[in-house]
């Protein structure tokens, strides 16, 4: 089976300087605490923008030995549930359990969306993919509006499956985690280049 690759070049992920830059952001309001939670969600577990709507909260499986995202078979695009490791990075499991906790506390329940409005007067309704796609980009505002002119949140997925891959998980695990139906999909990725000639740590090492 041919896979095409030509689309699959440096541009479409964030650098690892870039989602450092993103990333070292403090968030200060609960606006901006969502908006990292989708930058987690899709550069760092590699959910598509569907995917990040029907999440819910008890699908963010937290207090286990290796916690996890659970993506249910009505969910995912191919119809073919899947779990997305959250024990490969301490960064994302912090942002994750961070963000569920605070809407716990704003009274969540189990089938409440995972990532939802925060308005006074919407709190806790869920976000249409449109609103999901601007809260991604509102959060990679640091990168500069030239940056942001060529970024989508999909931009998180390629993110998600170089990086992986970069940091030494193999093409099986990643195709599972991805949930690609073919592991030569998973490994278009080997050729991307994540890393920018700037040290920024042991992004999911």
């Amino acid at each position: 089976m041919h896979i095409p690759i030509w689309d699959l070049d440096e541009s479409k992920i964030l650098t690892r300087r870039e989602l450092a830059a993103v990333l070292a952001v403090v968030p200060r309001s609960a606006n901006a605490r969502r908006n990292r939670a989708v930058v987690r969600l899709a550069s760092c577990c590699g959910l598509r923008v569907s995917e990040i709507a029907a999440l819910r909260m008890d699908d963010v499986v937290i207090g286990a030995t290796r916690p996890h995202l659970r993506l249910r078979r009505e969910t995912t695009k191919g119809k073919r549930p899947r779990t997305v490791p959250l024990w490969w990075d301490a960064g994302t499991l912090a942002d994750l359990t961070a963000w569920k906790g605070e809407r716990t506390e704003q009274g969540a329940g189990e089938h409440d969306p995972f990532v939802c409005s925060v308005q006074a007067h919407r709190r806790g309704d869920a976000l249409q993919r449109a609103a999901i796609r601007r809260r991604f980009i509102s959060a990679c505002k640091v990168l500069g509006p030239e940056r942001l002119q060529t970024l989508t949140i999909h931009h998180g997925r390629h993110t998600f499956i170089s990086h992986a891959l970069a940091g030494g998980r193999t093409l099986p695990e990643v195709r599972a985690a991805a949930g690609h139906s073919n592991v030569a999909v998973t490994s278009a990725y080997l050729h991307i280049v994540v890393d920018d000639q700037e040290p920024v740590g042991s992004l999911f090492s």
